[in-house]
């Protein structure tokens, strides 16, 4: 109900710039004009749609796993900590977008580029969140497992002790993203593709159709929310502990 409300004060916010801004439907469509758009076009938007949730969905299967393993290794190995973790906060320095147009050209035009994109873009949240977990085992835990693990004390207490007390950080790192995902999938169809809403929102830009850009965009947010939603349900259905109470802050 709060978020019905919270879109109907965004729609009359909307519709009232457009009539005390006497703004021009090519900078501005009316809601009524984007709704209208949305219906006249469904079939191409829910076409769209599907390819960019292909990728978006492609991406984060791909970019957890690479992070988590990345992660893993990481809490697991010194040696692998003193040369890659160096190399991991290097490559933030890096916008993602200037990789886009190299990744199309290696990639080509199809879903794979997307794909690495949506992986790249998500791949940095999962590790650091997931590494950051594991380095921060409470120590309790770790003295208690120093006597009573077998002899390859480093993999049990990895296995054992460190990775379950670090999913709820890594579930931190699945919220951040699905809320980033999509970004990096329609980042790769602006550069360069020929199917999904990125692609749709730069064809009906040059065309002037700026109602269609709106739905597509409209689109891609719900798409978005919609994303985040399912993954943030989820991982209350894994890590029931750990959500509880997930409104109680500090400040309550």
């Amino acid at each position: 109900m709060r978020g019905l409300l919270t879109l109907a004060g965004l729609l009359l916010v909307w519709q009232a710039a457009i009539l005390f801004g006497d703004l021009p439907p090519y900078l501005l469509p009316s809601p009524l004009a984007v709704a209208l758009s949305l219906w006249r076009n469904a079939g191409a938007l829910l076409g769209h749609t599907v390819v960019t949730a292909l990728e978006i969905a492609l991406g984060m299967l791909l970019g957890t796993l690479l992070g988590g393993v990345t992660a893993l290794v990481l809490g697991y190995s010194r040696r692998a900590r003193r040369w890659l973790l160096p190399m991991l906060i290097a490559s933030q320095a890096i916008p993602v977008f200037a990789i886009a147009p190299l990744l199309v050209l290696w990639l080509g035009y199809g879903l794979g580029s997307k794909i690495a994109m949506a992986m790249l873009i998500i791949y940095f949240p999962v590790t650091a969140n997931f590494y950051d977990g594991l380095r921060h085992t409470p120590q309790g835990w770790l003295d208690l497992a120093r006597v009573m693990a077998p002899a390859d004390r480093r993999w049990a207490v990895l296995r054992h002790i460190a990775i379950p007390a670090a999913l709820p950080a890594l579930a931190s790192g699945l919220r951040v993203a699905a809320a980033v995902a999509p970004i990096g999938a329609v980042l790769g169809e602006w550069v360069g593709a020929s199917a999904g809403l990125g692609y749709l929102m730069l064809h009906a830009n040059s065309r002037m159709q700026i109602d269609l850009m709106f739905a597509a965009l409209g689109v891609l947010a719900a798409l978005a929310v919609g994303l985040y939603f399912a993954v943030d349900a989820g991982l209350k259905k894994l890590l029931p502990w750990h959500s509880a109470h997930p409104e109680t802050t500090a400040a309550d």
